[in-house]
Parts: structure tokens; C-alpha cells; sequence
């Protein structure tokens, strides 16, 4: 059964928390994980990007010179895509870039990226936070006295704009409730801090 460090607020070792095999000892199944991503970063994509051909343009109706006996290549439109102001050509268009994933494999997915931050002891269980008001000087304590690295990554169980705040002004650190976490982000960040209600409610929900 696995095992993770409970942390006090202060960054203090106060004992050790058991975890759920099926959610946090799973086989790690690096192709669901890079399937999850690829889909994860294309769903991102907003896909508005548009130019205008040289049927979009305005004007150009008039053939610029005729055909024979100036001395110049021949031109039917002051818009094609070889002059100046005319259209552009295969130029890209409005496209939706969504990705389907099955709920199996990002299941699949999200506990073996649960079960890398456990294997590669990059994830503590936080036992509380002691926030009364937004402050980034008490973060930046607690991730220095965890070790975290450059990009912590808290998983709460509830909405804290205390949290939030705190970690808003520090580069790297995200805040994202359990119901939104996801496999990007386990992998992007090298850290996992995770209350302990987070924790039951994610061996609840994929346990």
C-alpha cells in the first residue's frame, strides 16, 4: 500500500498517510497518459484563426491591365494572392480541434499520473491550511520548507481564495480544485500537495 508524508502547515512531518493501491498504485500506462495530454492540449486550442482568400477580399473585380500587348505577365485580379493587399493563399481557416477521449482511459490516465507523483515521492498530504488572509510570504515559506521546486501544484477539496491569492504571485504554483484536476497538470508541475480531504475524495470518486 502506498505511503506519503502528512505535512502541518509549516512544513513539519507530522506522520504518514496510507493510499488507496487502485487510485495511488496502479500500473503506470505511459500511452493512455500521452493520449490524455495530446487531447488536453488540442481541447485548449480555440481554433478562431481565419484569413482571407482571394474570394474574401474586397475588390479586385476589375482585370488590372489587358491580356495581350503590354509587355507584363498576364493578371486578372488585383487581389491574387501574388500581389500586395491581395488574399492569402491556403491560408488558415476556423477549425474546431476537440479530441474525444474515452472516461476509461482518462481513468486510466489520471491514476497513473497519481501513482508517478507517489513513486517518484513528489507528493505530500497537506494536513490544513492556516490561512486568515491572503498572504504570499507564508506560502513562499511553506513551499520552501517542503522542498517543492519551481511548480507546486495544491489540490483542495473546497474553494479557498485565501490559498488562491497566496499563490497567485508566485511563478509556477497553480491551485485547482479535486473535481478539476487533471492529467496535465499532475505532469507539468513537480509537486503534488493535496489536503487530506482531497485525497478521500479522489479514492472515492476513481477508487
Amino acid at each position: 500500500m502506498p505511503v506519503v508524508n502528512e505535512v502541518n502547515f509549516k512544513g513539519e512531518v507530522i506522520g504518514q498517510v496510507e493510499l488507496s493501491d487502485t487510485v495511488f498504485g496502479a500500473p503506470v500506462h505511459v500511452p493512455a497518459m500521452h493520449q490524455v495530454v495530446v487531447a488536453h492540449l488540442a481541447n485548449c486550442r480555440v481554433g478562431t484563426h481565419n484569413t482571407k482568400d482571394r474570394g474574401d477580399v474586397r475588390g479586385g473585380g476589375k482585370k488590372p491591365w489587358r491580356q495581350k500587348g503590354t509587355g507584363r505577365a498576364r493578371a486578372g485580379s488585383t487581389r491574387s494572392p501574388i500581389w500586395i493587399g491581395g488574399g492569402v493563399a491556403h491560408g488558415p481557416h476556423p477549425k474546431d480541434y476537440h479530441q474525444k477521449v474515452n472516461k476509461k482511459v482518462r481513468r486510466i490516465a489520471l491514476c497513473s499520473a497519481l501513482t508517478l507523483k507517489v513513486q517518484e515521492e513528489r507528493m505530500l498530504v497537506l494536513n490544513s491550511f492556516e490561512f486568515e488572509t491572503p498572504k504570499t510570504k507564508t506560502m513562499i515559506s511553506l513551499l520552501s520548507a517542503v522542498q517543492s521546486g519551481k511548480k507546486p501544484l495544491f489540490v483542495l477539496h473546497e474553494t479557498n481564495m485565501a490559498v488562491v491569492k497566496s499563490a497567485a504571485n508566485i511563478p509556477g504554483a497553480e491551485v485547482v480544485h479535486v473535481d478539476s484536476i487533471n492529467v496535465y497538470d499532475l505532469l507539468h508541475h513537480d509537486q503534488l500537495i493535496a489536503t487530506s480531504e482531497a485525497v478521500k475524495k479522489l479514492e472515492e470518486v476513481f477508487g
